[in-house]
């Protein structure tokens, strides 16, 4: 069978088990959920031995070490992908969730009914629990998903989809509902692109080029974000050694992702005492720093940073730095070279936090705290399916709420329009 022919199978066969996850119980769909992590559990040798056929291609393949980072399933992201399809699991389920009741003149009762958006393709690189993660929320909303997960992952996914799908039809659902495409052939990414009769919605998560190119060659809506290049600003009412800790871990903590801070910015007039401080750090940690004049004057080691590293996406132990006149000049630099994902503010004002989440158009924007909260499981909604930078549908961490819509419902008692 051609990869046209298997994708277009594939979508078709996820039509038909939407229609079933949309009118599935709650309870049926929770024992789905902990039947899942249980599994992966349970099979957790059998998952990393297969992991481990995807690591030593990538390593032969010459992946960056962000690439095999993201690859890796370790023992911790065993216990976090059972641990996440249980959050979910205790979540409430939106479908079917009445709001926004009201009464019109001629006595028609209106509400809006929240229901799956049907079914969701997901176009990914590397990390496999990403496959998890976007099963279960889709899941829980009553949606069916086909996952094209990268090359390099094949072997891991396809590991992870044969335990999801022995417990879904343990449960009577149909294995179909969630679906993992089984070949490394980039050709299956443009044929998924054309099944608009039958996906309702595109989320890519990767790398800038893959999310561009889905955008560009896609007939369904896409859901994207292209890059974090987040921002963490000190404020010269901060808290210095916190600023030191959330910045650190900003930075450090995992840099290969798309939630680390890549740009930060100190006001003048606490710089020269906290700079050198938080460069000893960096520089212990492997971080190589980039400023701009004011910050090389006060780090002589540092290098100077050239016009395209302010927007940059290192995802890597590097940083650009710049020393602002006030948190104006650092929230307009945050709206010229930021990415819409994720900015962050040290301060003990409460004026200035105030004003600084009311101006910063970030899907996350954070007071005192890392940049790496941006998270959906950090942000309590059990697990995210991505963090969208556009407006449309949703912006910021995608939860289970975020894979739903809503109708309009009326309740009448014989009314007729004159």
């Amino acid at each position: 069978m051609s990869v046209e022919l298997t994708i277009l199978e594939m979508a078709k066969a996820a039509r038909s088990a939407s229609i079933e996850m949309a009118k599935c119980p709650s309870i049926k769909k929770n024992r789905v959920l902990l039947g899942i992590a249980g599994k992966i559990e349970k099979q957790a040798s059998y998952i990393k031995e297969e992991n481990n056929k995807d690591l030593s291609r990538a390593k032969e393949m010459g992946l960056s070490n962000a690439m095999i980072d993201r690859l890796t399933v370790s023992d911790s992201t065993i216990k976090s992908m059972a641990d996440g399809l249980r959050e979910v699991a205790q979540l409430d389920d939106p479908v079917g969730s009445m709001s926004k009741t009201w009464i019109r003149p001629n006595g028609l009762q209106v509400a809006r009914m929240r229901i799956p958006l049907g079914v969701i393709g997901i176009i990914y690189e590397s990390r496999p629990n990403v496959t998890v993660d976007a099963a279960g929320l889709c899941l829980k909303a009553g949606n069916a998903v086909v996952l094209r997960g990268g090359s390099e992952a094949l072997h891991s996914n396809q590991a992870l989809a044969g335990i999801i799908g022995h417990a879904l039809v343990e449960n009577g659902l149909p294995e179909a509902a969630v679906n993992v495409v089984p070949v490394r052939d980039r050709a299956a990414v443009n044929a998924l692109l054309k099944q608009e009769e039958f996906i309702d919605l595109i989320i890519p998560r990767g790398g800038e080029g893959l999310i561009r190119f889905v955008v560009e060659n896609s007939k369904i809506p896409v859901l994207k974000h292209y890059k974090g290049v987040c921002h963490v600003y000190v404020d010269d009412s901060a808290d210095l050694f916190m600023a030191e800790e959330i910045c650190f871990n900003a930075k450090v903590q995992r840099p290969g992702v798309c939630n680390a801070m890549e740009t930060m910015l100190v006001h003048k007039s606490v710089a020269r005492e906290f700079l050198p401080a938080m460069e000893k750090r960096f520089v212990k940690a492997g971080v190589e720093i980039r400023g701009c004049p004011e910050t090389c004057r006060i780090l002589p080691k540092a290098i100077n940073a050239a016009e395209e590293d302010w927007p940059a996406e290192y995802l890597d132990l590097i940083i650009a730095v710049k020393v602002v006149e006030d948190m104006g000049q650092a929230i307009a630099h945050m709206a010229r070279y930021g990415s819409s994902h994720t900015e962050a503010i040290v301060t003990s004002d409460y004026k200035r936090a105030r004003r600084f989440i009311r101006e910063v158009d970030s899907s996350v924007v954070l007071v005192n705290a890392s940049t790496r909260f941006n998270d959906g499981a950090e942000l309590g909604l059990g697990a995210e399916i991505g963090i969208s930078t556009s407006k449309l549908h949703a912006f910021g961490p995608m939860g289970v709420e975020e894979l739903t819509t809503t109708k309009f419902v009326v309740f009448g008692d014989g009314q007729i329009r004159l």
